[in-house]
């Protein structure tokens, strides 16, 4: 009885234990193929954006340059989009770098169940392409894993310089953006201003007048004038009906003050009164003036709103800054053999003991 339950915890070792680090061995020790990881830095920046702390902050106290946030999450979603697969799988280089001769045929790409469509390779892309982005500083770091240093290199070298011309475009795109919206601006102002100068000089011609208010200043100061002429007239008239009745300068000094009154009378109905009226006309006239003078001064606000777009363009440019090249690994780093096949065995040991336990607890309870 012993002896068989001896032979029962040992065929329950060999199971647990034995025969997967048995397995564990094959595979690490012949079957595994060496992974090289090739590693990249960088962070975006622009010079507009208050910088971050830690290492964000070294870098921007050299050239008060800041992390670029929105920028830098469009460059590494780029990195891991189907449309960076397919640029660095241009002729087939990257599914040719994961399908050598001397990779296990396991890890292969063709491993996989259909291992001939896009969205398979896309899947077995993002397990060996890792990108890690730190919060606080906004550094971010690009992992290549290949299985020959010179793949995992060259792969890592495309992707970085593919994210520099993404961001490199998005930074074209933009600035073309403002200054094209902003020379939209002008060119409408520029109409605005063109259609309301048009209108007042028209509105001159056809009244016959440059400036109301001007001329009615005009007509104010002859008809004060005339004013003053009447009075005189008056006078001398009533000197001489009273000193010399017979007089025959009466008669026409008496004409020159109706003439004078009449005359009056009529600057002052061109002044106000009438549909004609300078008063009338200075209506229309001061609205087409204050439209004229709005649109250029709407005119000048874009003008200098352009030219800020321009230098604005010009300023904030937005770039990739490399912290670290792709690195050209000179030894695999996994897989980690030893510490696979001593996780196997560990693993192994307490999988034995938990059911040698649930054994020994079932027999115990059937006798």
């Amino acid at each position: 009885m012993i002896f068989a339950r001896f032979k029962n915890i040992g065929g329950l070792f060999a199971v647990c234990v034995i025969i997967p680090v048995f397995l564990s061995i094959v595979y690490f020790g012949f079957l595994a193929t060496d992974v090289y990881i090739s590693e990249s830095r960088f962070v975006v920046r622009s010079p507009e954006k208050p910088s971050s702390g830690g290492l964000g902050l070294m870098l921007a106290s050299s050239g008060a340059f800041s992390a670029a946030s929105e920028e830098s999450n469009a460059a590494q979603a780029f990195l891991e989009s189907r449309d960076a697969l397919r640029a660095v799988d241009q002729g087939g280089q990257f599914r040719a770098a994961f399908e050598r001769p001397h990779i296990w045929f396991a890890e292969r790409v063709s491993a996989l169940e259909e291992g001939d469509t896009f969205e398979d390779l896309y899947k077995y892309y993002l397990k060996h392409v890792k990108l890690e982005s730190d919060a606080t500083t906004s550094i971010a770091t690009l992992s290549v894993r290949a299985y020959t240093p010179q793949d995992a290199h060259r792969i890592n070298e495309q992707l970085l310089r593919m994210t520099e011309q993404t961001v490199n475009r998005m930074n074209q795109r933009g600035r073309a953006d403002m200054i094209r919206f902003a020379e939209v601006e002008v060119n409408d102002a520029k109409e605005q201003a063109r259609e309301a100068a048009q209108a007042l000089a028209a509105y001159r011609n056809r009244e016959g007048v440059v400036d109301p208010e001007l001329e009615a200043t005009a007509k104010l100061e002859m008809i004060s004038k005339l004013q003053d002429e009447v009075i005189t007239t008056r006078a001398q008239l009533a000197q001489l009906r009273e000193f010399t009745p017979r007089n025959p300068q009466i008669p026409v000094l008496a004409n020159r003050s109706r003439t004078l009154d009449e005359e009056i009378r009529r600057q002052m109905g061109s002044l106000a009164g009438g549909s004609n009226s300078l008063a009338q006309s200075s209506v229309e006239f001061q609205r087409l003036f204050l439209e004229n003078e709005f649109a250029g001064q709407q005119l000048a606000v874009t003008l200098a709103s352009f030219q800020e777009a321009r230098n604005e363009a010009r300023r904030q440019q937005v770039y990739v800054q490399r912290i670290s090249e792709p690195n050209l690994p000179d030894d695999p780093l996994e897989p980690r053999r030893t510490r696979g096949v001593l996780a196997t065995l560990v693993l192994g040991l307490v999988a034995w003991g938990i059911a040698s336990m649930l054994v020994a607890g079932i027999k115990e309870h059937a006798q």
